[in-house]
Parts: structure tokens; sequence; C-alpha cells
């Protein structure tokens, strides 16, 4: 068993590195997208040490977005991305725009991912569509379904200035269904469903840059997510100010009793050899 005096080094470490990550999450409560730092923490017979720093899959607010193509989703999941080499990432951050040749992109250019409808609102698996209570029935039980995604495009027609030559407008909503308008609206055609995947353990995804993140072996395989998918909004960040200003004080305080152990027995150990010495 080690003394007083290792339990409370190792201590004064273990906090030091909880208020780091308190201190990241009070620098970006405002920061949209982004995921809380949850430090849990393991105790030994010589003193407790960090055992792991795990992201907060809470919801955080929606606020307006810069544009009528950001999405926000209220829910459980993330959207589905990929990069240019093709690996797929997940994110909550909604703040997507389709680019010059109508490539529907976030802010740092990987492609949004979703499935192809057809004119029933059906996803299509190649040319035959899939049931969609089959699809409702696997994301209200957690599972997976195995249909592959594809890039959202919506490319404009340079002879008549319209989205794939026919539609005047677009618009995404609760479903996540983004519609191609025509005739000032009258015409409303489903063509694509944003991708939303979960996994069974959230908490254990490998963040590869802020707000994106890549399965591990204990996160699991993504499964269906479920949620609403509201157009014009983006998540901010769900770290909230109030919590971790309290975990702050709460980790002074322990830091503060950490530090005045290891001075009581600095002065111990020089009383000790004084004692010896003399």
């Amino acid at each position: 068993m080690n003394d007083a005096f290792i339990n409370a080094v190792n201590t004064q470490a273990a906090t030091r590195n909880w208020m780091d990550g308190i201190g990241e999450n009070m620098m970006n409560c405002y920061t949209p997208g982004y995921r809380e730092n949850k430090q849990n923490f393991k105790t030994y017979m010589n003193g407790c040490a960090p055992d792991s720093v795990l992201k907060s899959t809470g919801q955080g607010k929606s606020t307006p977005g810069t544009s009528d193509e950001n999405v926000y989703l209220e829910g459980t999941g993330f959207f589905v991305i990929r990069d240019e080499k093709g690996k797929i990432a997940y994110t909550r951050l909604g703040e997507f725009k389709f680019d010059g040749e109508g490539m529907y992109k976030t802010s740092d250019g990987k492609r949004v991912q979703g499935y192809i409808l057809n004119d029933k609102g059906e996803i299509m698996q190649g040319t035959k569509p899939m049931d969609a209570d089959i699809f409702t029935e696997s994301a209200l039980n957690g599972g997976s379904v195995q249909i592959p995604t594809t890039d959202i495009k919506l490319w404009i027609d340079p002879g008549n200035g319209k989205f794939l030559g026919k539609y005047e407008e677009f618009e995404i909503k609760e479903d996540g269904i983004l519609y191609g308008k025509a005739d000032k609206g009258k015409i409303k055609t489903p063509l694509y469903k944003l991708a939303v995947m979960n996994f069974h353990n959230p908490q254990e995804l490998y963040e590869i840059k802020p707000g994106q993140f890549i399965e591990t072996d204990q996160s699991g395989k993504p499964v269906v997510g479920r949620g609403d998918v509201r157009g014009g909004l983006i998540e901010m960040s769900n770290a909230g100010l109030g919590g971790n200003i309290n975990f702050w004080k709460m980790a002074q305080i322990q830091l503060k009793v950490s530090e005045k152990l290891i001075q009581t027995n600095k002065q111990l150990l020089q009383q000790a050899i004084e004692m010896m010495s003399s």
C-alpha cells in the first residue's frame, strides 16, 4: 500500500487532467457541434486516476444556421459524411451547403451521404425500392440496414437554371427527405433521404477532428439513427456553462486538498529527517 504522499500526488495529477477537460468544455460552450468531455475516474489504493474521457451524446440546442441548406438533427445519431478517399465519418454538425457543382458538402469539403428515393419516397436498393416499414422498424429496434449510401447532388442545368433541370427550389423536411419543388411549389418530388446512423456505444467513437468521428471496436458498427431533421438550423454545443463551472469549483477544492496533503507530508518528512540527524 502506498502512503498518503503518493496518494496525494496521484490525485493532484488526475485533478489537473480533469480541469483541462472542464476548461475545454467551458471554452466551447458556444461552439456549434461541440461534444462535451466527460471524465470518468477509477480509484486505486494509491489514489484516483483518470479512467477514460468520453464524449457526451446529449442533445445540443438548435440555432439558426447560415443557410437554408443547413440541417439540425433532433434525436439520436449522426449525419454520415465521406472524404475524398471514400472514408466514412460521422457528425452532428449539419453546417452543410451545395457547392458550385451541386454537391452537398460539409464546410471542410466532405460529401454528405444519403439514400436515393423514388417518386413515392421509398429508399431504392439498386433498382428495387425498400419497404419503408422495414426501415422504420429497424430504426426503432436499434438494428442496421445495409443499404449503400450515395452522394447528394443537385446539379443545375445551365440551360434553364433549374435543379436537375426541372426544379426551381428544394426543401428538407423533418423526416430528412430532400424534396425538389416545381411549378411554384405545386409539384413536390422526394429526391434523397439524409443518412442518419447511430451506435450502440456512441461515446466510444473516435474524434478525428472537432465534431467529426469514426467508428471503433468499442463503439460497434453503425445502426439506423432516429430523430427529426430540420432545415435551416444547426446544433450548438451540448456543453453547459453552469454545470462545468460547478465541476471546476469541485476540481479546485480537490486540487487544494491534495496540495495541502503534499505540503503536510513534506513538512512531516522534514521533521523526521531533522529528528534523525539530531
